[in-house]
């Protein structure tokens, strides 16, 4: 048994920044970080464009900010939400500079603010195009220097304790103990109580294959939270990035920042044709959900595989200067973008869904927090606005500091039984774990993805109960693994998907099915 006074499930800015943040003030309490692969792989790793934030209050203000972030989310954003995360932006910005992070300035010494789609103006901080690094770097040092901090990488969580595993409890509302944690390196499992925990575990997007995210993404804290009964709330809106770097095999995407359609590159079909025009006023500069539906109706309009990102006319030095990654990537596959197109496609990138949280990062369950991607705070809505994903992880890992100095809980008097596998075996089921993961991607990719039908979601239903069955039949019967228990998570998530966009009856956002009432021009041109 692992005791520790905070739980934090997740190695991402929201987990890192809240450990930091709570150590620092209790520098007597115990905080455990419990990550799957190496302490710095995550979404946030991956983050090309910046941190969305309000700083030039000449051209730009926090109104605009909030307009846009409403604009984005079609309606469906909380607005009090939106105007607490915009204004708390800068302040939250100013502590990872105080940390040590860097960002990119100009000639005056200003921030070198970026511009990117959905936003009226420019105001994404960013560090060349690889700001999401540097920042992970940037708390992994800070959570170094930070003794009551322990890291355990390699480490993958398998469900949360609740009065589901701990019968004799006084509790009368359900609440959270902690959780099982698999050792990957010894195959162990570790009973670890917590007095809070924190789920910041990332995103989803492995679930359909084709993604921009890391291999890790498989929504592992969404779908415990789900099997421990917390609420999980908008799920069907899936954003799908619309410019990933297209690739033959497939799986994770290099993804191409809309940073880039921000410095002004254009979006052509295969005969040539710039072809946003035709779908929004602001071309390029649309937002995600409008370009990512314009490129799929292009694609089917032709029976392409991708479309082309053409930055043959501008600037490359200048290119060069602030996307370094993106042209190392597009010269090692013999891209030349003075010259040549951006084969490019669009790949699931973000949930807008998730954990159900309130402002202070509560879940429906007792001292169970919730931040990040696995999180739905009401900041986006229907659809996230580009950049806007950083700066909600600061705000709310903030949040649940502050609410916890103030509100401090006291440990739990709880006997919480260990983990027992008595009569399961250990799998040599690899080749039926892979199969069915295929099995998912693909039933994803065709039935649930940019454009939905109601027919396809009750297929897809249907198949993925299949799928289940036989998964749950051998998670029941094997010694768990991390790839089994992957599985498993994404089956949950899967379902999660599916029976939310059933039960959408109107299109919003990143959410299109051409069955419902249909609402502006890119989703009538399905019709």
């Amino acid at each position: 048994m692992i005791t520790t006074d905070y739980l934090v499930i997740g190695s991402g800015v929201a987990g890192l920044t809240f450990a930091i943040k709570i150590a620092e003030h209790f520098p007597n309490k115990k905080i455990l970080i419990v990550t799957k692969g190496d302490k710095d792989e995550s979404n946030t790793k991956y983050a090309q464009g910046g941190v969305a934030v309000v700083i030039d209050n000449c051209e730009d203000s926090f109104q605009k900010h909030i307009q846009d972030t409403l604009i984005a989310g079609d309606g469906l954003c909380d607005k009090a939400v939106v105007k607490m995360v915009v204004k708390d932006g800068p302040k939250r910005l100013q502590e990872l500079v105080y940390w040590g992070a860097n960002f990119d300035t100009n000639l005056n010494g200003n921030y070198d603010l970026g511009k990117e789609g959905g936003h009226s103006e420019h105001r994404v901080v960013h560090h060349k195009d690889i700001t999401g690094y540097e920042i992970e770097q940037t708390l992994l040092r800070r959570i170094q220097q930070l003794e009551n901090i322990t890291v355990l990488s390699h480490h993958f969580v398998i469900d949360l304790i609740t009065q589901h595993h701990v019968k004799a409890v006084k509790e009368k509302e359900l609440a959270c103990y902690g959780a099982y944690v698999l050792n990957e390196k010894n195959d162990t499992i570790s009973t670890i109580q917590a007095t809070n925990t924190l789920l910041a575990s990332g995103g989803i997007g492995k679930v359909y294959g084709h993604t921009t995210n890391p291999v890790i993404a498989t929504g592992d804290g969404i779908a415990m939270a789900y099997r421990a009964k917390a609420r999980i709330r908008d799920m069907e809106f899936i954003q799908f990035h619309p410019t990933a770097l297209h690739n033959e095999e497939g799986a994770s995407l290099f993804l191409i920042s809309e940073a880039v359609r921000g410095f002004g590159a254009y979006l052509r079909n295969k005969q040539g044709d710039r072809f946003m025009f035709d779908y929004d006023e602001r071309a390029e500069l649309a937002s995600r959900d409008i370009v990512s539906q314009s490129i799929d109706k292009e694609l089917k309009k032709y029976g392409d595989t991708h479309v082309f990102l053409d930055c043959t006319h501008l600037n490359i030095t200048e290119f060069k200067k602030h996307f370094p990654n993106i042209y190392q990537k597009c010269k090692d596959l013999q891209i030349d973008i003075s010259k040549d197109w951006i084969p490019v496609v669009p790949a699931s990138h973000y949930v807008c869904g998730g954990i159900e949280v309130d402002i202070y990062g509560r879940t429906s369950i007792n001292h169970l927090f919730s931040c990040g991607e696995c999180s739905r705070t009401g900041l986006h809505g229907a659809n996230r606005l580009a950049s806007n994903s950083l700066l909600e992880a600061l705000v709310y890992s903030h949040n649940i500091f502050k609410y916890l100095t103030s509100n401090p809980a006291v440990s739990h008097e709880v006997k919480i039984p260990e983990w027992i596998d008595n009569g399961t075996e250990v799998p040599n089921r690899d080749i039926l774990i892979q199969y069915n993961l295929e099995e998912l991607q693909s039933l994803m990719r065709n039935y649930v993805g940019i454009v939905r039908s109601n027919n396809e979601l009750q297929e897809a239903k249907i198949k993925l109960d299949i799928i289940y069955q036989e998964v749950e039949g051998l998670y029941k019967t094997s010694k768990v693994n991390t790839a089994l228990c992957e599985l498993r998570n994404m089956i949950n998530v899967a379902h999660l998907i599916i029976n939310q966009s059933l039960e959408r009856r109107e299109n919003k956002g990143g959410y299109f099915n051409i069955d419902n009432k249909y609402c502006d021009i890119v989703v009538n041109s399905y019709l």
